[in-house]
């Protein structure tokens, strides 16, 4: 299950969510524990960044399809969570990052890209959108997360293709905005944001609302 730890000075406090060590998928109970300690992150008035990752071969394989095969008239519900979850990271008043350790599919990849950077190891791991082969189209709300953050070709790309960028790969197209090798990649993750950590929160949160207004508003509509 997910844990949230912090450390470093008080003026460049680094928040490190961590997904866990398995597939980490997007059960209720995990995406419960994710919200909670980003509410609890938002709650806060220190100066802050967020560093989300994982251990082992997964970042986030995404939805608990497991969970939606056995509760199937929740879907409209379960959906709503997953994007609430988005929103919530994609608008989060303080810098974040996700340092992807591994495997990123699906909703795992689109949990990434709700960050504003990502830094992806070198050694193991795909990112891939996988929706296109497991014939799950994309939610507008999860269709408009992607396109803000990719260009339209690198888009095209990985949405319609299913195509697994591996590191080198995804930093080409701009997925990521740079590798790292496993031992580093905690500390390549943080370097990027912990001198922005004392943004002021009222104001980088607007910023983040305006900017991703159109996304935040697709991620709220209902599942059809």
């Amino acid at each position: 299950m997910p844990t949230l730890s912090q450390d470093g000075p008080q003026d460049r406090r680094v928040w490190t969510l961590h997904l866990g060590d398995d597939e980490n998928r997007f059960s209720p109970a995990f995406l419960d524990e994710v919200d909670g300690f980003l509410a609890d992150l938002a709650a806060s008035s220190e100066p802050a960044v967020l560093v989300t990752t994982g251990g082992g071969k997964f970042f986030s394989n995404g939805l608990d399809l497991d969970w939606l095969g056995a509760h199937p008239e929740r879907l409209g519900e379960y959906v709503a969570r997953v994007q609430g979850v988005f929103e919530r990271v994609l608008t989060l008043p303080v810098p974040t990052v996700a340092a992807l350790n591994g495997h990123a599919f699906g909703a795992g990849a689109m949990l990434a890209m709700a960050h504003d950077h990502r830094v992806m190891r070198t050694e193991r791991g795909y990112v891939c959108f996988p929706e296109v082969d497991i014939l799950i189209p994309f939610t507008p709300g999860m269709n408009a997360l992607v396109m803000s953050k990719l260009t339209p070709r690198a888009a095209v790309d990985a949405m319609t293709t299913g195509h697994r960028f591996g590191a080198e790969e995804a930093l080409a197209a701009g997925i990521v905005d740079a590798t790292a090798e496993v031992e580093d990649l905690h500390e390549a993750a943080a370097a990027r944001v912990r001198h922005l950590a004392g943004k002021d929160r009222a104001t980088l949160g607007t910023i983040k609302q305006r900017m991703f207004a159109d996304v935040v508003a697709a991620l709220r509509l209902p599942e059809a």
